[in-house]
């Protein structure tokens, strides 16, 4: 691409972002963008090269993220819904999983877990979360396991790490399989390990609040040939992917074109070059990206412990996680509800969102669905009504947190 024009597309970059820049210092979003000329320029060089579609773009982001995570494979698409869904269902296709099989996962998490676990009529098992990092309770796991159980899966809340090795040692034990929802822990680490490389499958989101981005994306990662061929080719209408011939026959059909002949039940989920094209230069950024979170972080979190009836989730010595928010839970003793000091906040410019779905079973989607429920759930409820979360990406300046240590002091003393 020509320097000059390269040049042009930088400065009027940065004329748009620095248009925009006032009325983004007014407010501390949960989450917002963070690139600059260079993935645009990036997705320009597809577009002028007429790369729409999936194409090499997307195999070069592939092997970098794998390299990046230290996995065989990775498999990229268009969303991390996408990648839950496409990593069970090649493990339904190589028949792992089968119809009616349950899947033990957190009660307390985003919705995306457990729809693609309804739709490909598996089972869920409900199982509350751990008070010390609000991910899988290990104990009430392995109680929660039935004949029946063929996946567990773990999710990392808002990035942080849990006990994942604990879950594949029992998992290891009693031959099932692990699936890591790692869709907000992009980059994080256990004991010095990525999360996401020590399942026998993972999922990972590239959606535009996340850790890096490429607007709407998705991965699946594992080291196992088999569950690699089997998502590659249900991610593209289920036709034959691994051939090394040009023509197919059988009992059917003869010498016919291979790339037209469907092997699965397929979906059509690919991730595109333009889009892919601005994944690899996120993933190069990411490790910087979520060092300037933990910073943003332990600041926001500084002022967080200032204020009476309010805690929050820390990281394990060793751990690294990877941000995607923090987390706040209130007391029951406090004098205020979750709605009226999210409500100030809202109003003062601090975006909040609530704990994710809460607890899924009480969800209105998924009441009447057919799933089981391991114990009461206390937590996972307990977060549902007086838990919440504001953002940490980047962007955020000391501004932005000064802000949030004005309005929580305001809200306490007018209360």
């Amino acid at each position: 691409m020509d320097n000059n024009l390269k040049q042009a597309i930088k400065d009027e970059f940065l004329l748009r972002r620095e248009a925009e820049s006032s009325d983004f210092k007014k407010k501390l979003t949960v989450g917002y963008p963070v690139y600059d000329e260079q993935e645009v320029l990036a997705a320009l060089d597809c577009l002028l090269n007429l790369r729409l579609s999936q194409g090499p773009i997307v195999k070069e982001f592939e092997k970098e993220a794998a390299s990046y995570m230290d996995v065989n494979h990775a498999v990229a698409m268009n969303s991390g819904t996408s990648a839950n869904m496409l990593a069970l269902a090649s493990l339904m296709n190589l028949g792992m999983l089968k119809t009616g099989d349950e899947v033990i996962v957190p009660a307390a998490t985003f919705s995306s877990v457990v729809s693609p676990i309804y739709q490909l009529g598996l089972v869920p098992v409900y199982v509350d979360v751990s008070k010390e990092d609000w991910f899988l309770d290990i104990d009430q796991m392995a109680a929660a396991c039935s004949e029946k159980t063929k996946v567990i899966m773990p999710v990392y809340n808002l990035g942080f790490p849990g006990r994942i090795e604990k879950i594949m040692e029992f998992a290891a034990e009693r031959n099932i399989r692990v699936l890591e929802d790692c869709c907000e822990a992009h980059g994080g680490e256990r004991k010095g390990t990525k999360l996401g490389a020590f399942g026998d499958v993972s999922a990972l989101s590239f959606f535009v609040a996340h850790n890096i981005t490429t607007g709407e994306g998705g991965m699946v990662f594992s080291s196992d040939p088999a569950i690699d061929n089997s998502l590659r080719e249900l991610r593209e209408f289920g036709r034959v992917f691994d051939s090394e011939n040009r023509f197919f026959s059988d009992d059917v059909l003869s010498d016919y074109d291979v790339r037209y002949v469907s092997k699965s039940v397929g979906y059509n989920v690919r991730m595109t070059d333009v889009a892919a094209a601005m994944g690899r230069v996120q993933l190069g950024k990411l490790d910087e990206l979520n060092a300037t979170r933990r910073t943003v972080v332990k600041k926001i979190m500084d002022v967080v412990l200032k204020h009476q009836w309010l805690s929050t989730l820390h990281v394990r010595e060793g751990d690294k996680s990877a941000h995607y928010g923090v987390p706040i839970l209130i007391d029951e003793s406090a004098p205020f509800s979750r709605k009226e000091i999210c409500m100030h906040l809202e109003n003062q410019g601090i975006e909040t969102r609530a704990m994710m779905m809460g607890c899924l079973p009480d969800q209105p989607a998924f009441r009447h669905l057919t799933h089981r429920v391991h114990g009461d759930l206390a937590l996972s409820r307990v977060l549902r009504d007086r838990a919440f979360f504001v953002g940490c990406h980047p962007a955020l300046e000391d501004g932005h947190i000064s802000n949030l240590d004005d309005a929580l002091d305001y809200f306490y003393a007018n209360y």
